[in-house]
């Protein structure tokens, strides 16, 4: 059985990691290469979280693991999962766990400007929430700048085209034998 291998694209709110991680899937379907996508976001979108879980951390393992059991007996061994903070060290035993202790985890982190997330974000919330996601995302890309591990890849978005930056992220896993084009 080859060995399973997860992709963790994250980043600030507004940095794109949802859009990136669909242009690496169109790029690794071209290829035909087996994988499959979780948006971790929604892993643990539950109100009030379930009792004892205020970070929402266990339910979204949890569904992680019961997703990944199904993709994995369907053969599949490439999971590309984007959520703001899980290439974060403290949240590979949840990848370990769910995936298997032997997991390969490339971790890729998205940049982006203040101006540039702020944009993106006042394009995106409609609702009520703008105020919050900025706030939130500021904070988050704090975290992300003081706590991200060493051997994570960090790949600017801002000025630059969704496909130019799924072709690098793409390039950190080694899932492509050429990413040039």
């Amino acid at each position: 059985m080859d060995q399973a291998e997860v992709l963790l694209i994250g980043g600030r709110a507004g940095v794109g990691k949802t859009t990136v991680g669909w242009e690496v899937s169109a790029r690794l379907r071209a290829a035909m290469i087996a994988h499959c996508v979780i948006e971790g976001d929604f892993m643990g979108q539950a109100h009030p979280a379930p009792e004892g879980d205020p970070r929402r951390k266990k339910i979204a393992e949890r569904n992680l693991t019961a997703l990944w059991s199904n993709y994995a007996e369907l053969g599949y061994h490439r999971l590309i999962y984007t959520h703001t903070v899980s290439v974060l060290a403290e949240n590979e035993g949840m990848f370990q766990r769910a995936m298997g202790a032997n997991v390969r985890i490339v971790r890729v982190v998205l940049t982006a400007s203040d101006a540039t997330t702020r944009e993106r974000l006042t394009g995106r919330e409609l609702g009520s929430e703008l105020e919050h996601e900025l706030k939130s995302s500021a904070r988050k890309a704090r975290i992300l700048d003081e706590q991200t591990p060493l051997d994570t890849v960090r790949v600017a978005t801002d000025g630059r085209s969704v496909v130019d930056i799924a072709r690098e992220v793409v390039g950190a896993t080694s899932w492509l034998p050429d990413t040039s084009g």
